[in-house]
């Protein structure tokens, strides 16, 4: 496995052309709050459809379908979902949709993936489930 030493970058001088990025993506940022102001329509459209977009795109990995039309049903909950596959895209439409509304408080502890994986399978009738076990003491205490 290959490591990364990150005292390394500590040591890298800092280049005009990365402090051109730097500078360029402050002030893209400024730009999006400025939309996120002046026009949050256009901003919850275009998360809506990328929402849509990563649905459909995700489930379709998996050998998940369905109609365009169902899918934008299901994802916009305008729609109970009817079938097996349409099930699994509802509990990706909650996955996401806690990704996005939570993403600042979820952490990569066990708990939390435990949690994801639980609304993922929520609309499922299979038992899917997973069990975590720990072995150490010290192990445990990543569950917290």
């Amino acid at each position: 496995m290959k490591e990364i030493n990150y005292r390394k970058i500590e040591e890298m001088p800092i280049t005009i052309e990365v402090m051109n990025m730097i500078s360029a993506l402050h002030e893209y940022k400024g730009r999006q709050e400025l939309y996120i102001e002046t026009q949050p329509e256009i901003l919850e459209r275009l998360m809506e459809v990328a929402r849509i977009q990563s649905t459909e795109a995700s489930n379709k990995i998996e050998g998940i379908y369905t109609s365009d039309s169902r899918l934008k049903e299901i994802v916009q909950k305008k729609s109970e979902p009817r079938n097996r596959n349409e099930k699994e895209i509802a509990g990706y439409r909650e996955v996401l949709g806690m990704i996005h509304d939570s993403y600042s408080y979820i952490q990569l502890k066990p708990n939390d993936i435990l949690t994801l994986h639980k609304y993922l399978y929520s609309y499922s009738e299979s038992s899917n489930c997973l069990l975590y076990t720990s072995p150490s003491p010290r192990d445990r205490s990543l569950s917290r």
